[in-house]
Order: C-alpha cells, then sequence, then structure tokens
C-alpha cells in the first residue's frame, strides 16, 4: 500500500538535511564543516538537474501515474519545492551565522571590496586589469538584443543600467558572464598568517562601469542557472553511443531551465523577467544571501594548512596479506585477500595491474571501468599491458553521470593504445566493479579476479569506504569470463557458479534470500538479515522484508541515503531498524548478511536494493567464501555500522531520522573505530582524536541495543 512507503524524492532530501548537520555540528573541524557545505550544495545541484528536471517534464507532460507512496507527480514537485528551500535557507543561515564568523576568528575572510585597504585595492585594480577585464563580456538585454544562452551553472552578473537622457528610473538590463576559467574565489595578498578572499562576482561587480562605459550602474546582482542534466539517447537508432553521448553532452548545457538562483535583494520586477524569459515559476527562484556556487570554496581546504582546523591526515596502510609482498599472485593463490578502503590502501588493485601488465605469464587483462577520475595510472597500467602484447579489454561506461567526458577521453587514449575497447552497452549501465587476469602458470591457466563495491578510483578509494577482493577460485573465474563474454560478445546469459548478476537473476534471488529468512523463522530457527547499502527503494524488496519482518525475522538496515521503507510499523515492520551514518568517510560498500539458520551467508558487491539496480545495469554480488573474512566484515564492519551512536541517524516511521542515545559508558563511532583497527594492525599511530560529546539535545531516542551472533561455518578453503 502507498502508506507503507516514503517518497524517493523526500527521503534524498532527507539524506541532504543529515550532510547539513554535518555543517552546523560544531564538534567537527572548522574546515571539514565547510567541505560538507559544499558537498550540501553540489548534492543538491545534481537533485535539481537529474531528479526536480524528471519531475517537471513529468508535470508538464500531464503524466497522471502515481508514485509507489501514492503521490501524483505534481504532488512530489510542490513537496520537493517547499523542503528544498527550507533546506537552502538553512544551508546558508549555516553559512553566515556560524562559518563565516568562526573562519574570521581563525584568520580566514571573506571580504567586500569596501574592506580593502589601499594596498589591497591596488592588487585588485591590477588583477582585474590583467587577468579579468580582457576576458569578460557585457551584454545588453532588450529587444534588439535577444536574451542570451546562459550555460547550465555558471556564474553571471545581472546589472540594471541607468539610461542616459532619461528619468526612467528602472533602467536597462545588462548581463556578465563570470569566465569559469578564472578562480571563482581570489586570494587576496595578506600577511600576519591571514587568508583573505574575495569572490570573482565581486571584483567583477565592482568594475562593471568599465565595462559598461558611460552608462550609470543602478544595481547589481549575481544569478545561476540550473539545466536538464539528464541524457535522452534513442538508443534503438543510435549507430554510435559514443557520438550520440558527444552530442548530448553539449546539450547538457542548453538544457531546460529547472532552477533560477539569485541574490537575495534582487527587485521582483527583475525576477520576474528572468523567471518569463526561463520559463520558470516563482517557485524556482531560489533567493540566496551567500556564494553562489559553494563548491568553488572546497578550494581553500587545500590552501589553508591548519591541522587543527581538519580531520586529523590518515595514511592508509598496505593490508597485512599483502605488506612486503613481492608475488601478488603467490599470495592470492595462498588465499583470498579482503582490504577495506580507505582504511586499508586502494594501491594494492593498482600494484596487481600494473604488475600484470609487466608479467611474462600473464595472457590478457579484462577490466570495467566507471568512474576513474583523474589518476592515470589504471589506465596507463593497461596501455603498458597492451604494448606488452597482451589481450587487453576495457569495458568504459559512457554513460556514468556527470563523468561522460573524462570516460571518452581515457577511452580514446586507450584505444589508440591498442586496447580493445567496448563502449558500454545500448539500454543498459556496466556497473560492476571486476577485473579478470588470464595467466599461464606451470599446473595450467589460472584466472585471479578483483571485485569490488566501490569504483577504480584512486581519489575517491581515499573518501568512500569500500570492499575489494583478490581471488583465484575457480568458480569465480569461470564466472568473471562468462560475464565478460557477455558484455564484448553479446553472448546468451547462463547460470552463473557463484555471481548474482543483474539484470538476469539479481532480482529474485535477493528476494529468495529474504524469502528463506522468513521461511527459517516461521520454523524457529535463527532469521537474521542485515543489509548495508546507499539506497532501498525497490517496492518487491521492501515488501519482502516486510513480510520477513512480520515472521519474526530481526533485520538491520545500514542505508545512507535514500530509504523508501517505513521501519518500526506495528503490524507490518515492527521488526525492522533502519540507521544511516554520515560522517568523515562517504559510506559506499554494500554488504548483505543472511543467518541461514547457523550457517551464515554474506555478500558484497555494486549494487544497490533500486528498480534501476536490478533492471537496468549490469551489476555483480558475489558471496564471500572465506570462513576468516566473512567473521571479519561481520563482527569488525557490521558489527561497528550497528553500535555506532554518534554520527548514525535512526529512521523513524514518519520518515524523519533522529540519533541514537550511547549504548555504554562511552560512545561508539564505527569509522573511528575502524580507523584504529587498521592502524593497529598496521602497529602505526593512527593519531585520532578523543571522540566529541554528542550533545543531549541530540540523543533524541535510545537505541536498540544489537548484537549479531556469528557462528563459524567450517571452511575448506
Amino acid at each position: 500500500m502507498p502508506s507503507q512507503l516514503l517518497n524517493r524524492e523526500l527521503s534524498w532530501l532527507a539524506f541532504n538535511q543529515r550532510v547539513l548537520e554535518e555543517v552546523l555540528d560544531p564538534a567537527n573541524p572548522l574546515l571539514e564543516r565547510v567541505k560538507f557545505f559544499c558537498i550540501t550544495s553540489s548534492n543538491l545541484d545534481e537533485f535539481f538537474e537529474v531528479r526536480v528536471a524528471g519531475l517537471r517534464q513529468q508535470v508538464e507532460g500531464g503524466v497522471v501515474e502515481i508514485t509507489p507512496d501514492g503521490l501524483t507527480p505534481p504532488e512530489v514537485l510542490h513537496a520537493v519545492r517547499t523542503r528544498m528551500h527550507q533546506l537552502v535557507d538553512d544551508l546558508y543561515r549555516g553559512w553566515r551565522d556560524l562559518l563565516v564568523p568562526e573562519l574570521a576568528r581563525n584568520g580566514i575572510r571573506f571580504l567586500r571590496v569596501e574592506d580593502l585597504d589601499a594596498s589591497a585595492l591596488e592588487w585588485l585594480t591590477n588583477f582585474y586589469n590583467e587577468q579579468v577585464h580582457p576576458v569578460t563580456t557585457p551584454i545588453f538585454i532588450d529587444k534588439s538584443h535577444p536574451f542570451p544562452l546562459l550555460a547550465n551553472k555558471m556564474l553571471n552578473v545581472v546589472v540594471r543600467i541607468g539610461v542616459p537622457g532619461t528619468e526612467k528610473s528602472d533602467g536597462q538590463l545588462g548581463l556578465v558572464q563570470v569566465p569559469s576559467n578564472l578562480p571563482r574565489l581570489v586570494r587576496l595578498p595578506s600577511t600576519e598568517g591571514r587568508h583573505d578572499y574575495i569572490f570573482l562576482g565581486r571584483i567583477i561587480g565592482h568594475f562593471l562601469e568599465r565595462m559598461f562605459v558611460g552608462q550609470k550602474i543602478l544595481g547589481q546582482w549575481n544569478m545561476r542557472i540550473t539545466r536538464n542534466g539528464e541524457f535522452y539517447i534513442d538508443t534503438e537508432d543510435a549507430e554510435s553511443l559514443l557520438v550520440a553521448i558527444e552530442q548530448e553532452l553539449h546539450n547538457r548545457l542548453k538544457g531546460e531551465a529547472v532552477r533560477l538562483e539569485i541574490s537575495h535583494d534582487c527587485p521582483e520586477d527583475i525576477c520576474a523577467l528572468l523567471a518569463d524569459r526561463l520559463k520558470l515559476s516563482p517557485d524556482d527562484i531560489y533567493r540566496i544571501n551567500g556564494p553562489m556556487h559553494p563548491g568553488r570554496i572546497m578550494s581553500i581546504i587545500d590552501e589553508v594548512h591548519r591541522p587543527d582546523l581538519r580531520d586529523v591526515p590518515y595514511v592508509a596502510p598496505i593490508t597485512p596479506l599483502l605488506r612486503g609482498c613481492t608475488d601478488l599472485f603467490a599470495a592470492i593463490r595462498e588465499r583470498d585477500i579482503l582490504f577495506h578502503q580507505p582504511y586499508e590502501s586502494f594501491s594494492s588493485v593498482v600494484d596487481l595491474l600494473q604488475h600484470a601488465a609487466s608479467d611474462g605469464k600473464v595472457l590478457a587483462i579484462k577490466q570495467t571501468l566507471y568512474r576513474t577520475g583523474g589518476d592515470p595510472r589504471i589506465i596507463n597500467a593497461l596501455i603498458h599491458a597492451a604494448h606488452n602484447g597482451k589481450q587487453v579489454t576495457a569495458i568504459v561506461e559512457l554513460k556514468a553521470r556527470f563523468d561522460e567526458h573524462n570516460n571518452i577521453l581515457w577511452a580514446k587514449k586507450l584505444e589508440e593504445a591498442g586496447v580493445h575497447v567496448i563502449y558500454g552497452l545500448l539500454g543498459l549501465k556496466i556497473h560492476a566493479k571486476i577485473a579478470l587476469i588470464v595467466r599461464a602458470e606451470p599446473d595450467g591457466i589460472r584466472r585471479y579476479v578483483h571485485l569490488s563495491t566501490g569504483n577504480y578510483n584512486a581519489t575517491t578509494a581515499r573518501i568512500y569506504t569500500d570492499l575489494s577482493l583478490f581471488t583465484c577460485r575457480p568458480d569465480f573465474g569461470e564466472d568473471a569470463t562468462a560475464l565478460f563474454n557477455i558484455l564484448t560478445g553479446n553472448c546468451q546469459f547462463r547460470p552463473t557458479r557463484k555471481f548474482m548478476v543483474a539484470p538476469f537473476e539479481l532480482h529474485d534471488r535477493i528476494v529468495k534470500l529474504i524469502e528463506d529468512e522468513a521461511a527459517n523463522a516461521a520454523r524457529a530457527l535463527p532469521a537474521r538479515i542485515i543489509a548495508k547499502m546507499n539506497s532501498l527503494v525497490d517496492p518487491h524488496v521492501i515488501n519482502s522484508l516486510y513480510a520477513a519482518s512480520q515472521k519474526g525475522v530481526q533485520i538491520d538496515l545500514i542505508v545512507r541515503g535514500i530509504c523508501c521503507l517505513r521501519p518500526g510499523v506495528p503490524g507490518l515492520s515492527e521488526n525492522i531498524r533502519v540507521r544511516s551514518i554520515v560522517d568523515r568517510f562517504l559510506e559506499h560498500s554494500r554488504i548483505f548478511y543472511f543467518e541461514n539458520a547457523t550457517n551464515p551467508r554474506v555478500f558484497i558487491g555494486s549494487a544497490d536494493w533500486m528498480p534501476r539496480n536490478f533492471f537496468r545495469r549490469i551489476e555483480v554480488v558475489f558471496p564471500i567464501e572465506d570462513g576468516l573474512i566473512r567473521d571479519r566484515i561481520v563482527r569488525e564492519i557490521l558489527e561497528a555500522c550497528l553500535r555506532d551512536d554518534t554520527r548514525a541517524r535512526r529512521l523513524q516511521p514518519d520518515g524523519t531520522y533522529l540519533r541514537p542515545t550511547s549504548t555504554g559508558s562511552r560512545n561508539h563511532r564505527c569509522q573511528t573505530e575502524l580507523l584504529a583497527i587498521a592502524a593497529r594492525s598496521a602497529k602505526i599511530d593512527p593519531g585520532i582524536r578523543e571522540l566529541p560529546a554528542v550533545g543531549a539535545a541530540q540523543n533524541t531516542r535510545p537505541s536498540r541495543t544489537t548484537r549479531v551472533v556469528v557462528r563459524r561455518k567450517p571452511d575448506a578453503a
């Protein structure tokens, strides 16, 4: 029933409210709060570009189909706009009232031109004359000058100009596009350890009369437009997916406007004119009292060297089983190897690929690439392997949202080097994270497999929590070979030995695992589910969880972002608890535990429990066969997440989130505990500060103490 589900869009906004709470929390180091401020803003940008854009299209297209939670598209759009306006107001209030004063007290100031002394003003004038003025262009907006096409998320200065020789008070409108290739935040020369900044928009605003020569400037306001960022590719007719996506990248800059951000004090008549030209309603206008596009503020985090304002730096050690290892293949033959990023280093993956590229016994390397980032080491390893005569295949997903341009560049570079490149599949995104290395050894051909919950991206590997597995189990190698044959040769899917693969079988098998737990509970056998993921949306899976709860299965869900399930509803989900953890690292790993009547099953993989992952993507979820690794995942990772009473929030039946109270004599913070575990294993000093006490106002509801009981199954491996 619709009343049994939470709305997807509002749940996503609730997640960003939790991120915003990290901005407002004085227990976080100051520059980390600035980072969360930038992340919140960036998240909202993407939400407008994708989700709000889609809702607007449904409303304009007269779509009447209701959402699973029972709302029509107009009702969802209205609710989203209402919640979004409040969220944006809270975000910028936190900037003005909390962050800016605290930054100033620490010598980090955001100044106006009027605040500058003569020396600083002279420097700023030279900076404007040499770097800004040559690349800016004034534009008039009147009947003889058509309204310009303003690029997506580009900052602009709207100007009201007096008309010479007339008494008109409203003047004429002009526009200056702020160059995107200049730093949005300009650091001023300063002494005594201060960091003084001024926004580029303010600099341009101060010198407007040098652009509109002979005109009187009556007013100026910053504005930014957000446009529809989704791709619309006719996959049935696209002869070349690469060409189609390159064309759509250009179209994204000029998609339909979905939001207008403008300075909070801009006159109503100008707002109305801009909204009319952009075909936006008053509800689509967001008055901003603070910096637009705060993502550019992230630059100060790298520039300001104040360790006291940051989280303690942490350099991830190599996982113990590979520390000092000179033969990675021998180590993997010895046993499966799991490492937990970012607590353990991602460099082991890079090392394996580089080692394979140079190893004379390696015959072939096959790998999927979804978000590669800016680190060229993995790409260069594949290129090096191709130069060494190995058969190298790269499956590059061109449709990775907002990473399309980077992936196209990498794909072309790989292809030029002789790598066999597959540019994704029509109709499906390839989201699986897998690499296969085929090696000739004295006892025959052996296949080494790397599987992960995260991308082959060294940058995100330092800030996302993910699990990676090295294995050479024959069943895994057989499944990996079959999967790559599907991706490269359009082969028919056949039942796998170990993998659960979407869109072919993953959904049904996840539902079956849940139903098995329900059947065990009905027979009074131990039944338990713990699932950690980014999002839970699929109605069929949610219904299966409800049914399992009603049979008595104890269910703990660790869902970072969207969760459409209502926990704790009597008669429906009273045995289900949902928590979300927002902390220093982005919780990204997907882990699924099923008690299975004292014979636990543990799976990890690339898929969330969403319709898109089940039915519109190539995903791989795989079992953990090694008993020691299984125990580590449950006892070390899942238990730590379920103990967390510092950074976790508990989902309530009405869709709100509350912090739990401490379950013992001290607070628990899972990421800090996991950092300490990794540091002890590596015999290094993690330099972790003591946990700050959680304010009483945050401890709004006691949590149920949860203990995972694992009964180890003898493992032949």
